[in-house]
This record gives C-alpha cells, sequence and structure tokens, in this order.
C-alpha cells in the first residue's frame, strides 16, 4: 500500500515535468494521496487536516523571509546596486579567464541575492552573451553560470534553501554558513583551477562587451548603490538574525531608489510586490524581475511539502523507507547515506525544495548532532538538485541564462563538493576503524 502510494505520487511529478505543467499540481495530488492514505489508516479527517496544518506552521519564520527576500531583490534592482555591480564587475574579464570570471561573477551576484534562478536570468544572461561574442565554449560557460549560481544558493544568507535547511534543522543559518565555507575550500579552489586551464586551452576572439553605457540608459551608476549588498554582507559577518539583515538593507535600498534612481513614491506598492520593470528593452532583459510575487510559487511549494512532514509521521508512510536509509547510513556513514537519498529524491522531486524536504525527512535520524545534518543536507541535496536533467533547478537555470542543458557537465563545483565530502568521510571512517582495532 506505501510503495503503491509513493508510486503515484512519482508518477504525478514526472507528468508535470513531461507536460511542462507546474510542480504544483503534482504537489496537490500528493497531498490528496496522502490524506486518503492517512483516512484509510483509521485516521479522521479532522485529525489529518490539523497535522497538515501543522506541519506549515513549522515553515512559517521562512514565509515571512520569502516576503523580506521578494522586497529586497526588488529594490536592489531599483535602487541600482545590482546592476552597479555587474557593470563593475564586467571591466575584469578578460578573454583568457573568461571562463574562471563567469564562475566567480556568478558566484559573487548569489551570495548577494541568494537566488539561483535570478543569477542566472541577470550575470548568467550577461556571461553567456559575452561568451557568445567572444567564442568561448558554450558548455564550459554554462557550467559556470549553474556552479557559480548555486554556489551562493547554497551559502548565502539571503538564500531560500539555506533559509529552509536552517528551519528544518533547528539551526543557525550563520553557524551553518560557517560550517559550509569550510567543506566549501577544496572544491571551489579545484574549481577555480579548472576554470582558469579551460579558459587558457580555449582560444577566444572578440570583445568584452561595454555593459556600462547599457546600464547608464536607466541607471545613476554611482558608488551609493552598492550601500544595501555592503549592509547585508557587514550584519551577516556580525551574525545578526537573518530577516534583520534584509529589513536593514531594504531600508537602506529605499532612499536610494527614491533619491538617486528617482524611482517615483507612487510605484513603491507596485514594485515591492510586482518586481522591479526597467523602461529600457534591452536592460528589462537583464535586469527585471523580483517583488514580492517572485516568492509566491516558492513558498507554495515549501507550504505544499511542509504540509506532507506532519501527515508522514502520523501516518508512518515513509517507515520503511527511513528503515532502509538508517541501514545504509549505518554501513557507509551518514554523509554518503543523505548523498544517495538526496539523488533519489531530488531525481523524484524534480525540484530543490521538495528533494531538501524529502531528504530530511527521510535522513533525519541517521544523525544525531542538527548543525551536521545541515550541513549533510547543504552538501547533497541542494548541490545535486540542479544536476539532474530534468529537475527545475538546473533546467530553468541554463534556460534562463540562455545556455544549453548540456552545460550541467561542465558544472565542476557542483560535482566536486559531494566528492570531497565523501572522500573525507571515507578517510574518517577508515581512521575510526583503525582506532577501533
Amino acid at each position: 500500500m506505501e510503495l503503491f502510494v509513493l508510486a503515484l505520487f512519482c508518477v504525478g511529478l514526472l507528468v508535470c515535468v513531461a507536460t511542462g505543467w507546474s510542480v504544483l499540481y503534482a504537489l496537490g495530488v500528493g497531498l490528496v494521496l496522502f490524506l486518503l492514505y492517512g483516512r484509510r489508516k483509521g485516521f479522521g479527517w479532522g485529525e489529518l487536516l490539523t497535522t497538515a496544518l501543522s506541519g506549515i506552521k513549522t515553515v512559517k519564520n521562512i514565509l515571512v523571509a520569502f516576503v523580506l527576500i521578494g522586497m529586497l531583490t526588488a529594490l536592489w534592482r531599483a535602487a541600482g546596486t545590482i546592476p552597479v555591480i555587474v557593470s563593475y564587475a564586467a571591466g575584469l574579464i578578460h578573454p583568457s579567464v573568461f571562463v574562471l570570471m563567469t564562475f566567480l561573477l556568478n558566484a559573487l551576484v548569489s551570495v548577494l541575492t541568494g537566488t539561483a534562478f535570478g543569477t542566472a536570468a541577470t550575470m548568467g544572461i550577461i556571461c553567456v552573451t559575452m561568451g557568445g561574442s567572444m567564442q568561448a565554449n558554450p558548455v564550459l560557460v554554462g557550467g559556470a553560470v549553474l556552479a557559480g549560481a548555486y554556489f551562493g544558493d547554497r551559502c548565502s544568507p539571503v538564500s531560500t534553501s539555506a533559509l529552509l535547511v536552517s528551519e528544518l534543522t533547528g539551526t543557525s543559518i550563520f553557524g551553518n554558513i560557517r560550517n559550509m565555507v569550510r567543506t566549501a575550500v577544496v572544491p571551489f579552489v579545484a574549481s577555480c583551477a579548472i576554470y582558469l586551464a579551460a579558459g587558457l586551452l580555449s582560444g577566444h576572439a572578440g570583445q568584452v562587451p561595454e555593459l556600462g553605457s547599457l546600464f547608464a540608459r536607466e541607471f545613476v551608476l554611482s558608488w551609493v548603490a552598492l550601500l544595501p549588498a555592503v549592509a547585508i554582507l557587514l550584519l551577516a559577518l556580525f551574525r545578526v538574525k537573518v530577516k534583520v539583515a534584509m529589513a536593514v538593507s531594504i531600508l537602506v535600498a529605499l532612499p536610494i531608489a527614491l533619491l538617486v534612481q528617482r524611482v517615483g513614491v507612487d510605484q513603491l506598492p507596485g514594485l515591492l510586490v510586482m518586481g522591479f520593470q526597467a523602461a529600457d528593452p534591452e536592460v528589462a532583459a537583464m535586469v527585471n524581475g523580483g517583488g514580492i510575487i517572485s516568492m509566491v510559487r516558492v513558498g507554495a511549494i515549501v507550504c505544499l511539502s511542509s504540509s506532507y512532514s506532519g501527515i508522514f509521521q502520523k501516518t508512518g508512510l515513509l517507515d520503511g523507507v527511513k528503515r532502509v536509509v538508517g541501514r545504509l547510513a549505518d554501513r557507509v556513514g551518514n554523509y554518503t547515506a543523505t548523498l544517495c537519498t538526496a539523488v533519489l529524491a531530488n531525481m523524484i522531486a524534480c525540484n530543490q525544495t521538495l528533494g531538501i524536504m524529502l531528504t530530511h525527512q527521510l535522513c533525519r535520524d541517521t544523525e544525531d548532532e542538527a548543525e551536521r545534518m545541515a550541513l549533510h543536507l547543504e552538501d547533497s541535496a541542494v548541490v545535486t538538485a540542479p544536476l539532474v536533467p530534468w529537475s527545475i533547478a538546473g533546467a530553468v537555470s541554463l534556460t534562463a541564462a540562455g545556455a544549453p542543458l548540456t552545460g550541467i557537465v561542465a558544472a565542476c563545483y557542483l560535482y566536486l563538493l559531494p566528492l570531497w565530502r565523501l572522500l573525507c568521510e571515507w578517510f574518517a571512517r577508515r581512521k575510526q576503524k583503525a582506532g577501533t582495532r
């Protein structure tokens, strides 16, 4: 019975991917299936609905953060923060190190904005366009864009995935970021070396396009526009609560948008809700977006997915799978078991958010320490989601940037990070076994 219900849910997800329908339809069908399963097990409708609502209540804080992120990303565009960063960074690009700079620039923007999709649709588009003018390998450029976009998606203080992991595990996001930086050093440096070598070995022609004049049509490109980004980075260093840091950055961006970029006061409500819309079509293609509306879809996914957790716990639907995962963890190690579960969860879920929540649901009993569980999730479910070709995590990012789907194979950082963690766990287990002899 349990396997049949889970199989039906998986079929629904795959149908949505194959037809291009929103994964929300499959999640809605899944909620109905799991409620019917609970009813079949003898639980009352009221009891099941209360359990589902209790699951949603566990992520109420992250829903508030989503609203703040929507406003923040809109105001960073309106205040000229993102255009100024992009314009200044473009001046650092040289054809011979273009692939490396693509990775680093997308990593920088994703750390600042916390969104892989938003990074791919802004800096990603710019890098792919530049790469085309310089005849750079589109697969390499696409891989560098994808790897950079998910570098920040993993460890930015304003990342929805990092906030979700923090909320699920009951840990501090800044403590998690500190741990993530530690495990990311070797994979990051190795990725930079690979992209540098790839760029030096590839011949490039053409010139780097001038972006400053393009953005100058719509924005005043002043250093003042950098202040909202500086504010959130400084507050993050002092480990100020992330919602407070985002609120401060919003307050810093507001006067810059009004006084420097000449946004009308009457435009602010629409801007905060619907996102930034540039008047110039060329500029619009690069910077439009943000706003509370941009977070509605991911918020709905989180709400539906979190409603499952209470039902699963109440009905024991996943108990059999959890026992299998537990036995696997005993044999190969907690991280290895989490990674294997995450890959399968992402292949089934077809999106990062549900993949994270399924992995946590199945693996949380394998690790007693909450911070280690958070790190396991970040280094497995978060970074493997974009490597699944049919998942929206990678496909949407590459499509938004205008890069081929084959760019997945060149997203070095997303492969090297799990491999490094596997190697570290293998050595740790080997050392532990040697010590017990």
